[in-house]
């Protein structure tokens, strides 16, 4: 997983060139969800403050009255830019505008490169939420809250010309996101094992840009791409159908906002607010507006132990 897809592969192209900073609550024309329908945007003033969990804010953060988050707005549905080329939406932008209401704060989203995220919490962010998955590795660096569950999904080009199969991509180019699980270790493991049995290792081409991954299987120049499951459904919907699933969902693991390492009382109170939200339906109301509802979970929980 991220350990991150937009309309065609023009709109592609443009959107992956974007950087700079976005505020979330700019507003715009409305997305479109998997299914191709409109998506509404997110009103955070739905959300209701909650004075106990308000009065937990870090005063650093609450003299600002604004909670920054730092995210790759390449990765929709999770993440990405409206047509402005500015504006970020998408299920993870929807649920930062939640907590922060709930909080008593606004919520204002940065573009950043996904590698570049983790490094500047505390510093130029307050918390990252960009698909994050988590792992051993990364819990060792940051506070990671629990708060979405999704697996790896593989794509190719329709009609699979290159006969891709999941189980052997050995000798075939494969594109993800530069600092995924996808990159490292799925695929420099696959690949380590294709040269251990006299096979072709795996060329596997890396982009700082989920789009332009999307945007090199569109036009064939790769064989394959993988990438967190409910990007991947998006992408084939919102491509009109130029790539299709190949193989099934594997290695299902949870997601995280992620705090750091330090600011251990705000990693407490992103998971107490994320609880409040699950609980009282806004959770669930955002991530149905953006058909992914079968990444919900239940309890979010604060640095939860990974393999």
């Amino acid at each position: 997983m991220r350990s991150r897809l937009l309309a065609s592969a023009l709109v592609l192209t443009v959107l992956g060139a974007v950087s700079g900073c976005s505020n979330s609550d700019t507003t715009s024309s409305p997305a479109t969800n998997a299914s191709g329908s409109s998506v509404a945007s997110f009103d955070p003033t739905s959300v209701a403050k909650d004075d106990a969990l308000a009065g937990q804010v870090p005063d650093a953060i609450k003299s600002k009255g604004t909670l920054t988050v730092g995210s790759d707005t390449s990765y929709a549905p999770a993440e990405f830019l409206k047509e402005d080329g500015q504006t970020a939406q998408g299920y993870d932008i929807d649920l930062a505008k939640a907590i922060a209401a709930t909080l008593g704060l606004k919520a204002t989203v940065q573009t950043a490169e996904f590698g570049s995220i983790l490094p500047a919490l505390g510093s130029k962010y307050d918390v990252g939420m960009s698909s994050f998955t988590i792992n051993a590795e990364r819990l060792k660096a940051v506070n990671m809250v629990s708060y979405f569950k999704a697996g790896t999904q593989w794509a190719v080009k329709k009609g699979n010309p290159k006969n891709v199969s999941v189980d052997d991509v050995c000798g075939k180019t494969v594109g993800v996101q530069t600092g995924t699980v996808q990159e490292s270790p799925d695929l420099s493991d696959r690949s380590a094992k294709c040269k251990a049995a006299g096979k072709d290792a795996i060329t596997i081409v890396s982009l700082k840009n989920q789009t332009d991954v999307t945007t090199r299987l569109v036009n064939g120049s790769i064989d394959a791409m993988a990438a967190d499951s409910p990007i991947t459904s998006y992408a084939i919907t919102q491509t009109n159908g130029q790539i299709e699933k190949v193989g099934d969902v594997y290695d299902a693991a949870p997601q995280a906002i992620t705090v750091a390492k330090k600011d251990t009382a705000l990693a407490g109170l992103m998971q107490k607010t994320m609880q409040k939200l699950i609980d009282d339906g806004t959770y669930t109301k955002i991530l149905a507006s953006w058909n992914n509802t079968d990444g919900a979970v239940k309890t979010s929980e604060l640095n939860p132990a990974q393999s």
